[in-house]
């Protein structure tokens, strides 16, 4: 079997991680959490590939781009979550499993319209709520369902 490819990529404001608001989205910054999903993807045997967009038309390039390299995505579409039918779309349109990733547990979030994502509908699943973790949780459903004959 083929080595697995994953594009990651990040949604706006992610380039400040590690000084925003590390009670909820942990003290990591963003080039450390993209050198443990390459740990990760090295572990497990997958390639992996990051980017980070602050731009939702870039964000819908991305996932564009990915369709020509990789076999699934990871995408934490961070502020877009609630409001981007264009990355939704996207992620339709390129027809490859997706998994929807948080740093904080959305559901839990103080303010309301942080409880829904309009993207969620468009992937095979979600993870939330783990910080930097949530992108290695990632990473391993995705290979379980390689393994399952799924991907």
């Amino acid at each position: 079997m083929a080595t697995m490819r994953v594009m990651v990529i990040h949604g706006p404001n992610l380039n400040l991680l590690g000084t925003r608001e590390p009670e909820i989205y942990g003290s990591k910054t963003l080039a450390e959490i993209d050198a443990m999903i390459q740990d990760e993807a090295l572990a497990l045997g997958m390639e992996v590939r990051c980017a980070q967009s602050n731009s939702e038309g870039e964000i819908v390039n991305l996932i564009h781009e990915a369709a020509n390299w990789a076999h699934a995505l990871i995408i934490n579409p961070a502020g877009y979550t609630h409001t981007s039918i264009a990355i939704y779309d996207a992620i339709r349109a390129v027809r490859m499993p997706a998994v929807e990733v948080h740093l904080s547990n959305i559901g839990a979030r103080a303010e309301e319209f942080r409880h829904r994502s309009v993207i969620l509908p468009a992937c095979v699943g979600v993870i939330a709520g783990f910080q930097a973790g949530s992108y290695l949780l990632a990473l391993r459903a995705l290979k379980y369902l390689r393994d399952e004959g799924h991907i």
